[in-house]
């Protein structure tokens, strides 16, 4: 348990790239300290990622929000205290403390960092005193020359925790020894004395053959490399920031092809996870027509810039590809973001998002505001015909992040051209023909009752997956190394 008045240790996940294996890594050791007895809770001062998870006091990102669980731990603001969101190619909304703040998205990113640096800071050390162990998930690379001046989320988090480091590489990419050392030597000298481990991450096939490389590193850099970690592809956390896997296949003989179309901005991909793990389902990422060609059913996911998005759909023919498989009566589901694109208009007085004309496969419109929702919610979906039938009934607890609000289009509804409200508040609507669905809650097939209802079978818990992370690193670590960096 934490002595009294004594602030929590840190172990800080660093990385040679984005992508090294930082989150999973920050995930795995949540869950190993906090099965030490320990109160542990995750830090990432500042994240920039279209996935996020609505949690006491707003939003944070979604890597944050799995670490929380796997630390035991509420998740709360504070541990990602910034998030970015990305919009355009050079705009994001920037989330304070899990609001919207207007006033950080206006400024250029370099004078965003001392204004929030207070804020980021005060978040950390509030962590450090109710816990006993905070781990701590860097971004990027903490060599980032051209960034160090203005580091809010590396180093600077480092030096303020007093953290022990580990730098983790992904050694399938190459070069995983020149990148470690690479890091090292452009760190600061007395930022190099924070490093305690180099990890190789992703490694394939025989660990003997890396010698004599790792003792070499550290007759060089005085850093030892604590852990080799194969290559583990269906370890069961989502993906924080990309798409993978074009096409992933779960065990036994396919049943149903989901296809999800992965547009530029999509966000809150993590929700379809689950679908990895389901008998017979083969999950498709998408980006051309003809990959549309044999599935049973198309998914807009959620969009950061919907209009965007939409324009992008159009450009690659997408929009007739989508249209042809629903006037064939295949199924298509449209969440958040997507269900606002199923509709006839998106209409945007406010600036906040743009004026579109929509697919119009649902008789909706949505109007843009400036406020934001985000909220938990627990729902129940009405009776559904068609494809979507199985869903009758059933209640699911979801999530909401989005701008707008999307109602029946007054004048095709006057026509007898009606969608059918099948959640309260106009969370989720049907088309007349039952093949078209969309709805504003996150979150559909994390829920067991949806899966089951969809599909008569379940996927593994996350709470399997956090122990499976756990149980993973305690065996491919270096004997006594995780519990002498909290000692």
């Amino acid at each position: 348990m934490r002595e009294k008045n004594r602030p929590a240790r840190c172990v800080m996940v660093l990385g040679t790239t984005s992508g090294a294996g930082k989150s999973w890594l920050t995930t795995a050791l949540c869950r190993w300290y906090a099965r030490q007895g320990l109160r542990v809770a995750p830090f990432k001062a500042q994240n920039m990622s279209n996935n996020a998870r609505v949690v006491a006091g707003g939003e944070i990102g979604s890597a944050q929000y799995f670490q929380s669980l796997a630390a035991r731990a509420e998740p709360d603001v504070r541990m990602n205290p910034l998030l970015l969101k990305p919009e355009r190619d050079t705009h994001s909304q920037v989330v304070l403390m899990g609001q919207v703040s207007e006033e950080m998205s206006a400024l250029p990113w370099r004078g965003r960092s001392e204004r929030v640096w207070p804020q980021i800071a005060q978040a950390l050390d509030e962590l450090r005193a109710e816990n006993d162990v905070v781990v701590i998930e860097g971004a990027g690379s903490p060599a980032e020359i051209n960034l160090m001046a203005s580091d809010i989320v590396n180093l600077r988090v480092a030096r303020h925790a007093e953290a022990r480091c580990l730098l983790v590489t992904d050694i399938d990419r190459g070069g995983a020894f020149a990148h470690l050392y690479g890091t090292w030597a452009l760190m600061p000298e007395a930022d190099r004395a924070l490093l305690h481990g180099f990890v190789l991450n992703k490694f394939r096939g025989d660990a003997a053959l890396l010698a004599p490389a790792p003792q070499m590193l550290q007759e060089m850099t005085g850093v030892p490399t604590v852990a080799t970690l194969p290559m583990w592809w269906q370890h069961g956390l989502p993906e924080e920031d990309g798409v993978f896997d074009a096409t992933a296949r779960s065990s036994g003989e396919v049943t149903r092809t989901i296809a999800v179309v992965a547009y530029p901005r999509i966000s809150n991909l993590d929700e379809f996870q689950p679908l990895k793990n389901v008998p017979g389902v083969r999950l498709r990422w998408v980006r051309a027509p003809a990959e549309l060609a044999d599935a049973d059913w198309i998914v807009l996911p959620g969009s950061k810039h919907t209009s965007g998005d939409l324009a992008w759909l159009r450009a690659q023919g997408l929009d007739r590809a989508i249209a042809a498989h629903a006037s064939r009566g295949g199924a298509v589901l449209g969440i958040c973001g997507g269900l606002q694109m199923l509709g006839e208009a998106l209409i945007d007085p406010h600036g906040i998002d743009g004026n579109a004309p929509g697919l119009g496969l649902l008789p909706l419109v949505t109007v843009f505001a400036p406020d934001k929702t985000v909220r938990h919610r627990d729902a129940h979906f009405g009776d559904l015909t068609g494809g979507w039938a199985a869903l009758s009934g059933v209640a699911m607890h979801g999530y909401e992040i989005h701008h707008g609000q999307t109602a029946e289009h007054t004048a095709m509804a006057a026509a007898g051209d009606l969608a059918t409200a099948v959640m309260p508040d106009g969370l989720a609507w049907q088309n007349s023909a039952g093949n078209v669905l969309g709805l504003y809650l996150h979150g559909m097939f994390e829920d067991p009752a949806v899966l089951h209802a969809l599909f008569g079978a379940g996927a593994p818990t996350l709470d399997s997956v956090f122990d499976g992370l756990a149980d993973y690193i305690d065996t491919h670590f270096s004997t006594g190394v995780l519990r002498a960096l909290i000692d």
